[in-house]
């Protein structure tokens, strides 16, 4: 019998991957199989170690693909495994998370809830809303403006809106905006009360255009903007300016292809969003462990006939000293020999093995690593773990220098077959601003 299984409904915050909580990172960093919605930021996948998979939610006759997803939660964890029910904002702010886990605990299925930053208040704090600004509202109310479609009628009470005391916050209201904007008025809100709607909140996309209630409408629909979004309405929009931060980073709005492995791409992606922009995955190359290890395994064996150690990338790094670690050895058995890399981004992968290198070039090309290994090889035996693919300007050069080298594959470069059809739209539709071209350039440092 499998051991029994877990699933975890966990709120993937609205956009911004840097929203994601603690614990729906140790989630993600654990689970067997993700099935995420499509509110979330696919950026968060990275972080995921099992299969991802998108759910669709459509409604039809007899019934919706909720019950589906349902039951596909229940089967994978009833089969043993570690399940992410991974959803846009909160699990359960406007979303079927609570019906989720109802059917979880009508099916004796063990689960737990882990709550995410809502869209309301994210969306806010990121164009400058405070919505309890206590000089303006001591009260926020988050209301749908998307029911339950099987209801004969809105539970909504429009008078009572009107009249509440606070800020009002619409999930869901783009495509009835107008008609929302109507009752409202009707039931007693001026037609002049500050009004904003921001769309794509938290992500580079987002845009914020304010507009009095009576007008908003017609802003929106000038300004063009798609879903998601939220509504807000209330004397707080009338302080946005002063606070207002997210839209002002430097590269706000730009969007930056990124074409180097995706396993790779983390720190970039993180200064890109940092920055405001939006990283766009198109990775050239996939890195894929050698076909065959015995080679490894053979000079991993007779390290000590060495006298120094090339690393030109960071993958040679984490391959070779990975493979060192799982074979039994570790630092001493490099003992005997000294270490070059080819620069700052391979001599810090080597740092987080506990080892530092003896020689770093003044540029971080093969010639200039050639050049400095160049004295102190002469007669000497070098081992150079490399990629399966790239230039032979090191090898030949420190063999003109009278070293012996020894290479050994250590890593493959594999080309992409295609992009995935959403990115390459993109690409043929001319939506990107900027593209990272570092990613070609490793192969040639092998």
């Amino acid at each position: 019998m499998p051991h029994a299984g877990k699933v975890y409904l966990v709120g993937a915050g609205p956009g911004d991957p840097g929203l994601l909580t603690i614990k729906g990172l140790e989630c993600l960093r654990s689970a067997d199989l993700v099935l995420y919605d499509g509110l979330v930021n696919p950026l968060l996948l990275r972080f995921a170690r099992g299969d991802a998979e998108r759910t669709h939610r459509q409604f039809a006759a007899g019934g919706s693909s909720q019950e589906a997803i349902n039951q596909r939660l229940i089967e994978e964890a009833r089969a043993g495994k570690i399940v992410v029910r991974l959803k846009g904002g909160d699990p359960y702010i406007f979303g079927r998370g609570s019906e989720e886990a109802a059917a979880l605990f009508a099916a004796n299925v063990d689960f737990e809830v882990v709550p995410g930053v809502t869209a309301a208040v994210a969306a806010g704090e990121y164009a400058g809303l405070s919505f309890t600004h206590r000089q303006y509202a001591s009260a926020v109310a988050l209301i749908t403006a998307h029911e339950d479609p099987v209801k004969g009628e809105s539970a909504l009470d429009y008078e009572a809106i009107a009249r509440f005391p606070g800020t009002l916050v619409f999930y869901m209201g783009l495509q009835r905006l107008e008609s929302l904007a109507d009752d409202l008025i009707r039931a007693g809100l001026p037609a002049s009360t500050p009004a904003c709607l921001i769309s794509s909140a938290t992500n580079p996309s987002q845009k914020t255009i304010v507009a009095p209630l009576g007008d908003l409408a017609q802003a929106v629909r000038n300004a063009g903007v798609r879903p998601p979004s939220v509504i807000v309405i209330g004397e707080c929009v009338t302080r946005r300016e002063n606070i207002a931060w997210f839209e002002k980073r430097p590269l706000f709005g730009r969007r930056i292809g990124i074409t180097r492995p995706t396993a790779q791409a983390g720190p970039v992606i993180e200064r890109i969003l940092q920055l405001g922009a939006e990283p766009i995955l198109l990775p050239t190359i996939e890195i894929l462990p050698p076909s065959d290890w015995s080679p490894i395994d053979y000079v991993i064996g007779r390290l000590r006939d060495f006298d120094w150690l090339v690393f030109t990338s960071v993958n040679g790094v984490d391959s070779f000293l990975s493979r060192l670690w799982q074979s039994g050895g570790d630092a001493r058995s490099l003992a005997g020999a000294k270490i070059a890399t080819i620069g700052s981004a391979t001599g810090d992968a080597l740092r987080r093995f506990g080892l530092r290198p003896d020689l770093v070039p003044p540029e971080f090309r093969a010639e200039s690593l050639a050049a400095e290994l160049a004295p102190h090889v002469g007669g000497k035996r070098v081992l150079w773990p490399r990629a399966d693919r790239g230039r032979d300007v090191l090898s030949e050069q420190l063999s003109r220098a009278g070293a012996t080298v020894d290479e050994v594959v250590v890593y493959r470069n594999v080309d992409v077959a295609g992009l995935p059809p959403g990115e390459l739209g993109r690409v043929e539709r001319g939506e990107l601003d900027w593209m990272d071209w570092e990613a070609p350039r490793l192969p040639n440092r092998s």
